[in-house]
């Protein structure tokens, strides 16, 4: 797999793109939407990398088992939207890292497989302290044991 990212983008590491959504977009690994007057047009995907997104998404769809970041991110957006919008979103990411690791000349960092788990909690907490706070109440969080 790297060595078809690197095969595509170059032995430079992408740095003739300015960021990360611009490696994407030229991958076109990009959501779609095009709408007019309230009516929505069709999200064909456009012409672009073709080989290197059959690769990012064949690659995408092998790790729909895995416990690692990507894993997580796939049976989550299959759920919702279908296994080939699933496929695009976890070679999104996978590119998204690439080009990260290649342009800062870094280790990658897993987020693990609850990342998404830890997400949803936060943001349950943040929401219902607000939603204490206006009606009036104080409110201190601290963690149970």
């Amino acid at each position: 797999m790297a060595e078809q990212i690197l095969a595509e983008i170059g032995p430079d590491g992408g740095t003739q793109f300015p960021s990360a959504a611009h490696l994407c977009s030229w991958a076109v690994l990009v959501p779609g939407y095009n709408e007019s007057a309230g009516k929505r047009k069709s999200a064909r995907a456009k012409k672009g990398n073709k080989f290197l997104r059959s690769a990012l998404t064949e690659a995408a769809q092998s790790v729909r088992g895995s416990k690692n970041y990507p894993g997580p991110l796939y049976r989550q957006t299959a759920g919702r939207k279908g296994k080939k919008r699933a496929a695009i979103v976890v070679a999104h990411a996978m590119l998204r890292i690439a080009y990260y690791l290649l342009t800062r000349k870094e280790m990658y960092v897993d987020l693990g497989e609850d990342y998404f788990d830890k997400q949803r909690q936060a943001s349950i907490v943040r929401h219902s302290v607000r939603r204490l706070e206006n009606l009036g109440f104080t409110v201190t969080i601290s963690e149970a044991s």
